[in-house]
């Protein structure tokens, strides 16, 4: 790989692994702390609302993926970080179950995952493509691993708000990664 390619690989497997870990770190907690809110005696909703999030992801992945080709990759990957980080904020901010389920379909709206990957293979020559797709998989495995562990400890200390406020925090971190760490896109 060359330095300009290790940097793409590394900044955007960096992205892939803040958003992720965001995500990661609700699952396994997600539906023992909905029951505290409002609404979170109603297994349906609590499915609901923690399936929400793939339902909205997957039918925008494609629009924003084709979004990406038109207007750049970067600008779409930044759109979809600050989506998702407005939904992960609604998230933390909700006061019910319905709340968590509005704040969750938003995370899904910054579908960003197709964006991320596009930009990796137009940064990366074909030789060393599957190096650089390898190492955004391990730093997405590795961050469920993480999150298996800290969600459980970190839900009893700063509860569901907090680890959706997390989420948001390193969202935004994802931003910063986009702007000053991945490379100019290829013209």
């Amino acid at each position: 790989m060359t330095t300009l390619e290790r940097r793409a690989s590394v900044s955007l497997a960096l992205i892939f692994a803040l958003r992720m870990l965001g995500l990661f770190l609700v699952l396994p907690v997600f539906a023992l702390e909905a029951r505290k809110y409002p609404g979170g005696d109603d297994p349906a909703l609590v499915g609901l609302a923690m399936g929400i999030y793939g339902l909205t992801q997957a039918v925008l992945q494609l629009p924003l993926g084709m979004a990406s080709d038109r207007f750049g990759r970067k600008r779409v990957i930044v759109l979809g970080l600050l989506v998702f980080a407005a939904g992960s904020l609604l998230a933390a901010l909700a006061d019910s179950v319905m709340g968590l389920l509005v704040g969750r379909a938003l995370q899904g709206a910054g579908a960003v995952s197709a964006a991320v990957t596009a930009l990796l293979a137009d940064q990366t020559r074909d030789a060393v493509r599957t190096k650089a797709m390898a190492l955004v998989g391990a730093s997405i495995g590795l961050m469920f691993a993480i999150a298996l562990v800290a969600a459980p400890l970190l839900a009893a200390h700063i509860g569901l708000a907090g680890l959706f406020g997390l989420t948001c925090a390193l969202a935004l971190g994802g931003v910063a990664v986009v702007l000053w760490m991945v490379p100019p896109e290829p013209v």
